[in-house]
């Protein structure tokens, strides 16, 4: 019996241990068959349907990769939850070869995924961004990574319609060596979002992309990259944005705008970029290692300090010509107990080892007025290097700066000086290192930026397989064409390319058509006298998106047009037009637009923009209605026609309207312009028509900065200027007027007088 016993344990043990080897083994091929069912997978997508499918089954490590090709209008969402080490990826099959058009866009939420390759071009988006972190308000992402995308030229054609390129939610996410460019209509090109608690302290990178051109917007919302907004200034965002490289961004004051706290904004190249970095709103935020190359263009800025606790250091500006508020540095005036939108006082904040070479204007307690009152307290402005080539003094002091401790600056001398403590004047010399930075000769100043300081070229960021903007006139580089009839002339401006000349022959061109205007086109004549240009429609030119015109040396005559009211010898598109054109005159002759009333030489419509209006050498005389009517954008929303005018050496006679009726309404301070240039000009019988509304030859509401200098104006209406906002520059000076209308100067929201710089101007005694 014991034996039995023995056997029968013993034969259980063995069925036991089989069993257990049986299990192992099954449990094993389940571990295998389950890791084998997870296993990345490589989707090859062609249709939407397909996209939409995929990202449903899409687990860790899986790869979504849409086919080359044209994908139109596709709105995808992508949703999932990769890991760590094995993020979801959305990819274009080769880089480049995706090309998102039409009505598309991409919205992500979720854990850990990933999107690159992809090219939006030839269309906009449906909805209010291009690339949105997230999916719907309470679907976010995080830990995600946007890389090697392109976004050029995918703009809402209404100029005015707000929509956003980038918008960054969630936490923890990155947007690197992406290629935007282009972004012409009104919103910031990339934002990060904080208006949600899942949004806030996010830790996002922004890293290695490349900012293409951004063309001027003419009004607010043409930031290029936008932390935070005023509503949630004060809470922290925690966004690094470094090694990025800011080519030619000139959409509005504000290059970046620094709307929140804890930011960390370092090793930029910001590259002949009008505007400034400026620390709009929030407070603890550090400005470290960027670099700033003005070139010497116009309003180029550097960097604006508001707020508490702010820290600049070690940034090296040179060639800045901006001023006031986008000057070459500046350091804010604030309002007292300011409401969370307006400006804080700058509070113990500071600017030090920074080297600004050649910076036209170096600011304190700018904007000082009324309302900001406020001046810097408890902070500092030490060992920084100021070097300029003149020896006009670049400080400007507007209010009080006790507040400021001046210590261990370096400058060259000034011939007056407006800061004398804390600043050393002394000659030294600059020479050019190999990281293209100018720095004192070794051993004689030992303040500045660093000498390791290396900028970021432009061939470090954005994608290496997409072509980075160009440079270039827009009159220049195309072909010649010579053309001795209206049939050469029609079909030369028909088979033209972008930058061509167009030559006529001597001869009298009788034309029956509008020619349209859609690239930069040149026409040149032998002389006014010998060249001349009629049409028989009521507009002889129609400015189309991409078009720019320059007229030489041609007669252009209305005396031929359609007997109707309200011709004009060149118009824009009857629409909002996304590119900026430029309209060239030199040694023009305009005459006769006198068929019936209100002939004017230029009609714009709402949401069209010119960055330069040129006239000079040129004739217009006999003529019913206006010559630069630039005053559609009539809302008050801080919005213009045209950045530049520039009028030099040209007459006026008998002209109906104004010469020029330029108009910007409201008060806000986002832009640079509108610019008015008119000297050595002479206007005779100019303004005096019934129709003429304005009252004046030429009437300015809004203009930034006006240079009216050297111009006779004879048995003319005068002139009528209105400041609106900010701090106006108009010069008035050394001009007669004889039995005309003199000028006004009038402060519409300001309670400065006499802001106008007027001298010499003689005024004859039977002036109307």
């Amino acid at each position: 019996m014991q034996a039995l016993t023995i056997r029968m344990k013993k034969t259980s043990l063995i069925r036991l241990k089989a069993a257990t080897k049986l299990g192992a083994l099954i449990g094993l091929l389940f571990v295998f068959m389950f890791s084998a069912g997870c296993q990345a997978k490589q989707i090859m997508i062609s249709t939407q349907d397909e996209f939409a499918q995929a990202v449903k089954s899409a687990g860790p490590g899986d790869e979504l990769v849409l086919k080359n090709g044209v994908w139109a209008n596709f709105e995808m969402e992508f949703i999932g939850k990769g890991t760590e080490r094995q993020p979801i990826i959305l990819r274009a099959e080769t880089k480049g070869q995706v090309i998102l058009a039409g009505q598309s866009n991409l919205r992500l939420s979720g854990e850990h995924l990933l999107v690159t390759g992809l090219v939006f071009k030839d269309g906009y988006t449906p909805t209010n961004a291009v690339i949105e972190y997230r999916t719907d308000k309470d679907s976010v992402a995080n830990h995600s990574r946007v890389t090697e995308v392109v976004i050029d030229n995918f703009n809402n054609p209404e100029r005015y319609e707000d929509d956003k390129w980038v918008l960054l939610y969630g936490r923890n996410n990155r947007f690197d060596h992406n290629h935007l460019v282009g972004k012409r209509n009104k919103g910031v090109t990339l934002a990060v979002r904080l208006n949600t608690e899942s949004s806030q302290n996010n830790h996002h990178r922004i890293d290695h992309n490349y900012f293409g051109p951004r063309p001027i917007l003419g009004g607010n919302g043409g930031e290029t990259l936008r932390i935070g907004t005023s509503h949630y200034s004060l809470t922290d965002s925690f966004t690094v944005v470094e090694r990025n490289y800011f080519d030619r961004c000139d959409g509005e004051l504000e290059i970046i705008s620094n709307k929140s706290g804890k930011n960390i904004i370092r090793d930029n190249v910001f590259y002949e970029s009008r505007g400034t970095l400026t620390l709009r709103h929030g407070n603890d935020n550090v400005i470290s290692g960027n670099v700033f190359f003005g070139n010497g263009k116009h309003h180029t800025g550097g960097i604006r300090v508001i707020n508490k606790r702010q820290t600049v250091t070690n940034n090296y500006l040179e060639g800045l010509t901006g001023y006031r508020l986008g000057g070459g540095f500046v350091i804010m005036n604030g309002v007292p107990n300011s409401p969370i939108n307006r400006y804080h006082q700058v509070e113990d904040s500071v600017v030090r080892n920074n080297s600004m070479i050649n910076v036209s204007h170096i600011q304190f307690a700018a904007g000082s007025d009324e309302e900001r009152s406020a001046v810097p307290i408890r902070s500092e402005f030490t060992n920084n290097l100021i070097f300029s080539d003149g020896d006009k003094d670049v400080f400007s002091v507007f209010d009080d700066i006790s507040g400021i401790t001046f210590k261990d600056n370096v400058s060259t001398p000034f011939a007056t000086q407006s800061i004398d403590s804390g600043v050393e004047y002394k000659k030294f010399e600059l020479v050019r290192n190999s990281q293209g930075l100018l720095m004192p000769v070794a051993g004689t100043v030992a303040v500045g930026v660093d000498a390791g300081l290396t900028p970021i070229s432009k061939d470090e960021v954005g994608v290496s397989w997409y072509e980075k903007a160009p440079s270039g006139a827009k009159f220049s580089g195309g072909n010649s064409h010579t053309v001795d009839s209206v049939a050469d002339l029609l079909k030369s401006v028909r088979e033209s390319n972008d930058g061509d000349l167009i030559v006529l022959n001597p001869g009298t061109y009788i034309v029956s058509r509008t020619f349209a205007i859609n690239k930069a086109l040149t026409f040149k004549g032998a002389s006014p006298e010998d060249t001349i240009l009629k049409f028989e429609k009521g507009t002889l030119f129609e400015l189309q998106p991409q078009g720019s015109l320059k007229l030489e040396s041609l007669t252009i005559s209305g005396s031929e047009s359609s007997d109707s009211a309200g011709n004009s010898v060149i118009r824009t598109v009857r629409r909002s037009m996304l590119t900026n054109y430029d309209l060239i005159l030199d040694d023009v002759t305009v005459r006769d637009l006198d068929v019936n009333h209100s002939f004017n030489f230029l009609t714009v419509s709402k949401g069209t923009f010119a960055d330069r209006i040129s006239i000079q050498d040129s004739t217009f005389e006999n003529i019913t209605g206006h010559i630069l009517p630039l005053n559609v954008e009539s809302d008050d929303f801080g919005l213009y026609n045209a950045e530049y005018v520039v009028i030099e050496r040209t007459s006026f006679k008998d002209i109906r309207g104004a010469v020029v009726d330029q108009y910007r309404g409201g008060t806000d301070e986002s832009t640079f312009g509108p610019h008015l240039s008119l000297v050595e000009s002479s206007f005779e019988n100019v303004g005096n028509g019934k129709r003429n509304r304005t009252r004046s030859a030429v009437k300015l509401h809004g203009v930034q900065v006006a240079d009216i200098e050297a111009n006779r104006m004879l048995d003319s209406a005068g002139l009528i200027i209105n400041h609106t906002v900010g701090q106006p520059k108009t010069k008035i000076v050394n001009n007669t007027f004889e039995d005309s209308g003199s000028f006004e100067v009038a402060e519409l929201n300001s309670t400065k007088k006499d802001t106008a710089y007027v001298k010499n101007n003689t005024i004859s005694v039977g002036e109307k």
